[in-house]
């Protein structure tokens, strides 16, 4: 049987049909969906980790002890998972293991555009690379026989395009592999120095000389030989683009295991052809190799290291065609930035902290109140990763101190970021007595990801009741004075006054947890289904303030103030700043 899947959808499928028992991420565009999938396969533990190098410790533990397991994050997210990935490396596993990054060229919804087939050659792990949905599941498949036939952790490397991409996918049966027999062995698995440097000797004497001489027979790695004027080297979703603008009328080497490279089939191919294009997104990893190996080839001198490749770049950089215009429309859409939603608990807290910009410096974080920098409410300084938000501004603090400036930093952070990286933040600040405030934006979910759960929503990924984390009992048990805390409701607007010149005032460390949930999430867009406020004109001055929230269902036209009823949910944080009382409140929550 074929089903239309998404790649996300074919990854979990593939791990279900290989016989995986444990599976952890974090969620992350263009990834999250992986896991989601995996969690309708009740064979498969599966678990939203706090952090993906939790997510890859529970992956490798499971593996260890015989099962086969995998871990999913987007690409930065294996930044985080850096530590545990370098040495599992080393260890290699008893049940295969496969670790998936989705890369982001482009940076449709991330911070970074990093090629994390670096991470392959820098960790000297196996890496596969498919280039649609079939092959995903496909790949996912072999990459579980991989990693127990080689004794490594497999890198599974994917993009937005094929994460999101559609394609028929041939379903077969799950096979029940069971859990291999664990032996203790420690020195195989617990890397103290001198077992470490003979893992170290092992990986590149035995294994990577095995993986090299696979690369090099696996259909994995295959030439597609056609017209050999033009031989074009290339994978994952670039592969595809290629053959949508060529077709067969030229050669190909098509890469889909990709650490290590196949060195003597890119010289076989490289001989075969007149002259060979490289086509990659974003670092020369392939180019870069087979120039080392003196293979003539051209790549990033016509390709760009940024953003997408796409049929059009192709066929405008190698044979100079423009690109076609599509339909074009009389007027011009209007321009659509990125904005916090209509009743977002945030925007309160937010407008609140704008009152005092000429005393404050706020270091965000990387979550929907990122959004909070952007124009009217413009509250953030700098934005680095996740948990910086605590972090970089204990340093932005100290450095405020030194210069002798008279600024407060407010560090903001989300509930689920503060699990994430946060905490330790903040263990930090007290620790080293940190003159900041901390801003704990509690909308009870992961919002920026799609609504995941998190260890302070009570439920796990599978919708099943699991322990709350109490946040309020956790900032204490951190060390935050019962004084120097403030729990407020973001759309109550004095109460959120309040909690920043409090914020303001003190010399020690600060911490204000605002709690409201999402406004997107389902059962509060039923609650506050018949919510929604209104201007009276008669009392309106024009003088836009509550402009200045911006709330996209407040908009103004022709000199008229008017909400959207449509998208108000009438959280009312634009009634409380109105200095006229001209906004008015309408309707019941449902109970």
């Amino acid at each position: 049987m074929k089903k239309l899947m998404t790649g996300n959808e074919a990854i979990a499928r593939g791990a279900y049909e290989a016989g995986c028992l444990v599976a952890a991420a974090y969620p992350g565009t263009p990834s999250t969906e992986i896991l989601e999938n995996v969690s309708t396969y009740p064979e498969i533990y599966s678990e939203w980790s706090t952090n993906e190098k939790v997510a890859v410790e529970v992956a490798a533990g499971a593996s260890i002890a015989g099962a086969r397991s995998m871990a999913a994050m987007k690409h930065v997210g294996l930044n985080v998972a850096a530590d545990p990935l370098f040495s599992f490396a080393y260890e290699g596993v008893n049940g295969g293991c496969v670790i998936i990054t989705a890369d982001e060229p482009g940076m449709h919804s991330s911070q970074t555009e990093q090629d994390n087939r670096l991470y392959a050659q820098a960790a000297k792990v196996a890496m596969v690379e498919p280039s649609d949905s079939q092959e995903c599941k496909d790949f996912m498949k072999a990459a579980f026989e991989i990693s127990e036939n080689f004794d490594t952790v497999v890198l599974f490397k994917v993009t937005t395009r094929i994460c999101h991409s559609k394609g028929a996918v041939e379903l077969l049966d799950r096979e029940e592999v069971g859990i291999k027999e664990y032996t203790k062995n420690i020195k195989k698995y617990i890397m103290v120095p001198a077992h470490s440097r003979v893992k170290h000797i092992e990986m590149e004497t035995e294994r990577i000389p095995r993986l090299r001489e696979f690369s090099n027979t696996t259909e994995m790695n295959r030439i597609e030989w056609n017209d050999r004027k033009i031989g074009i080297v290339t994978s994952g979703a670039s592969y595809v683009h290629a053959k949508e603008v060529f077709g067969d009328t030229v050669s190909y080497l098509k890469v889909g295991f990709s650490w290590p490279l196949p060195d003597q089939k890119m010289k076989e191919f490289a001989a075969g052809v007149e002259k060979v294009y490289v086509i990659e997104e974003n670092e020369p990893y392939m180019e870069n190799f087979m120039k080392v190996m003196g293979i003539e080839c051209t790549g990033k001198e016509i390709f760009s290291v940024c953003g997408e490749i796409s049929p059009q770049i192709i066929r405008e950089v190698m044979l100079g065609e423009k690109p076609e215009e599509g339909y074009t429309l009389d007027i011009t859409a209007p321009n659509r930035p990125p904005a916090l939603c209509a009743g977002c608990p945030h925007r309160g807290i937010f407008y609140a902290m704008g009152k005092h910009k000429n005393k404050i410096n706020v270091t965000t974080d990387i979550g929907c109140y990122t959004l909070g920098a952007m124009a009217p409410l413009n509250i953030g300084d700098i934005s680095i990763c996740m948990g910086a938000g605590i972090s970089a501004g204990i340093g932005f603090d100290k450095a405020n101190r030194m210069a002798g400036r008279d600024k407060k930093v407010f560090g903001v952070v989300g509930d689920s970021t503060f699990f994430h990286s946060g905490m330790t933040g903040l263990v930090d600040a007290v620790y080293n007595k940190s003159n900041m405030a901390v801003v704990i934006l509690d909308n009870r979910i992961t919002a920026m990801t799609g609504h995941q759960e998190n260890p302070g929503t009570g439920k796990s990924v599978s919708g099943v009741e699991s322990p709350q984390v109490d946040l309020i009992a956790l900032v204490k048990a951190i060390g935050i004075k019962e004084e120097n805390l403030r729990v407020v409701d973001p759309y109550d607007m004095e109460a959120n006054y309040e909690a920043v010149k409090a914020a303001i005032a003190t010399d020690e460390p600060f911490v204000i947890i605002t709690k409201q949930p999402c406004a997107l999430l389902k059962d509060v867009q039923k609650r506050r289904a018949n919510l929604y406020c209104q201007v009276n004109q008669e009392l309106c001055r024009k003088c836009k303030t509550c402009l200045r929230i911006g709330c996209p269902a407040i908009s103004m036209k022709d000199n008229v103030v008017s909400m959207d009823i449509t998208m108000c949910n009438g959280c009312q944080v634009c009634l409380q700043v109105c200095p006229f009382h001209a906004i008015e409140a309408f309707g019941e929550e449902v109970k």
